[in-house]
Order: structure tokens, then sequence, then C-alpha cells
């Protein structure tokens, strides 16, 4: 079974963190929604209060396969603050694993050096601050092990991207159907 950590901070983007969690786990990939705020309690970009798996500093991403980043503000940048989530998304990317990022999370990828010309996309506001990318206005954007989507409105076809790299492109058409996702 694939493994994924999905990083949460206060101010996430709600929808775009928890559809990735809610598709990736009906393909049966294990999610751990990890706080990247040093507590378990959240409250995202719209007031909901949400409850991580984990803190970020005690997973162990040893047998993880990806990691996702979710947009938002004040989110991305209180992700970019958290040295757990921004040296795993590097040593991830190094080590040619998994990570992808929606909304405006890309620019964090970007202040890391990940994106150095990679293709990526990320919400129109925060494409300027994709510093070294090929930028695309696309739904979604792979290079390689380096997944970015450009919003909440590309949650949905960013999800079951991942699905496919995660369980498979049979998977990811079954939960498609399932959703009645149309597009």
């Amino acid at each position: 079974m694939s493994k994924a950590v999905l990083f949460f901070a206060d101010g996430t983007e709600e929808c775009e963190a928890l559809l990735v969690a809610d598709l990736l786990r009906r393909a049966k990939v294990e999610v751990i929604i990890a706080s990247a705020m040093g507590r378990r309690a959240l409250v995202s970009s719209h007031g909901i209060h949400l409850n991580a798996d984990a803190l970020a500093e005690d997973v162990d991403y040893s047998d993880v396969d990806m990691v996702v980043l979710p947009g938002g503000i004040p989110g991305t940048p209180n992700l970019a603050e958290n040295k757990t989530v921004t040296d795993t998304c590097v040593s991830f990317a190094k080590a040619g694993k998994k990570v992808a990022a929606i909304c405006a999370a890309p620019s964090v990828l970007a202040s890391l050096g990940l994106l150095e010309g990679k293709n990526a996309t990320a919400h129109a506001g925060f494409q300027d601050k994709l510093a070294g990318a090929i930028v695309h206005d696309e739904e979604v954007v792979v290079d390689g092990n380096i997944t970015t989507s450009y919003g909440l409105g590309g949650a949905i076809p960013f999800a079951l991207e991942l699905v496919r790299q995660l369980a498979g492109p049979a998977e990811a058409d079954r939960i498609q159907k399932a959703i009645a996702y149309r597009h």
C-alpha cells in the first residue's frame, strides 16, 4: 500500500486539503495528516476546525511515497515556516520521491529551489513567485516527481492525478466514475 503525508497548518485551504485526503483514502492509500503547527488542533482558512493525525515532527517519513502541500492563506506561509515541512520536501525531491503542491503552495517549493527548470503551475496570484520554473496556466502540471495545481478549481484533477501516481490509472478512473466527475 502506498503512503502519503498531507501537511496541514492553520489557514490551510480546507477543500484542497480534505479533497486530496478523501480521494487518496478512497484509493486505499494510507494518508497521514501532519500538522505543521506543533499541535494537532488546527483552524482552516475559512474557520473550520480540523484535527491532524500527527505532528509533522513526529512522522516517520522512511516509508512515505509522497508529501503534499495544500494552499491557503495563511496556511502556505505557515507551512513554509516549518523546518520539518521544508526539509522533508527538499529531501523527497532530491531523492526522486513524489512532492505535490496546490494553489499558493507551489511557491514554497519554488522558494526551496525545487522548481528550477521544472514545468509547474500555481494560483494566478502566485505564478510570479515560481522563480526558476517554466510556468503553465493549467489545472495540473506534472514534471518528473513534482506535481502542481493552480487551486481549488483544479483540486479534483489534482487529487485524481495523485491517486493515479500512487494507486494506478485504473483506480483513478474508478474513483473518477464513483464521484461522478465527468471532466
